[in-house]
C-alpha cells in the first residue's frame, strides 16, 4: 500500500474542505471567517504555542524537576524465553530480527539487550551488545552460544 492508494474507512466518508473567500452568498466570504481587524485576522497573525496572553505560561509557573542524563544508552530488550520460537542453530542478531518483523531499525538506537527472564529450550546462537549474567548461563545450559557484539 502506498500513499496514494489511502481511501477513507468504508461508511466513514471524508470531510470536505472550507472554501473561504468565496463571496457573500458563501457563508464565509468577504474576511473569511477572521472577524474583523485584531491580530488573529492579520495575515501570518496569531500567538505562538504556549502564550497566555501576557500571563505567566503555565510551563513557567511549575517547578523544574530532576535531570537528563544526556549519556544514557537505550537497547532494545528481549527475554531468553522469547528465543524458544526459533528452531536448533539458528543465529539471532539486530539483522534477524527486524528480517522477521520482531523488532523495528528505529528500536535499536544503542544496540539489543538480552534478559534472563524465563527459561530457554532451544539451542541458538545469539549475537547482542549486552547480556545479564542469568542470560548467559541460560542460553550455554540449553547448548546455545553467546557472541557480544
Amino acid at each position: 500500500m502506498r500513499l496514494h492508494d489511502l481511501r477513507p474507512a468504508e461508511g466513514g466518508g471524508s470531510k470536505s474542505r472550507k472554501r473561504v473567500g468565496r463571496g457573500i452568498g458563501s457563508g464565509t466570504g468577504k474576511t473569511s471567517g477572521r472577524g474583523h481587524k485584531g491580530q488573529k485576522a492579520r495575515s501570518g497573525g496569531g500567538v505562538r504555542p504556549g502564550f497566555e496572553g501576557g500571563q505567566m505560561p503555565l510551563f513557567r509557573r511549575l517547578p523544574k524537576r530532576g535531570f537528563t542524563n544526556i549519556f544514557k544508552k537505550e537497547y532494545a530488550t528481549f527475554n531468553v524465553d522469547f528465543f524458544n520460537r526459533f528452531e536448533d542453530g539458528t543465529v539471532i542478531d539486530t539483522d534477524f530480527l527486524v528480517e522477521e518483523g520482531l523488532l523495528r531499525r528505529g528500536e535499536i538506537k544503542d544496540g539489543l539487550k538480552i534478559l534472563g527472564n524465563g527459561e530457554l529450550k532451544s539451542k541458538v546462537t545469539v549475537k547482542a551488545t549486552k547480556f545479564t549474567e542469568s542470560a548467559k548461563e541460560k542460553i550455554e545450559a540449553a547448548g546455545g552460544k553467546v557472541e557480544v557484539i
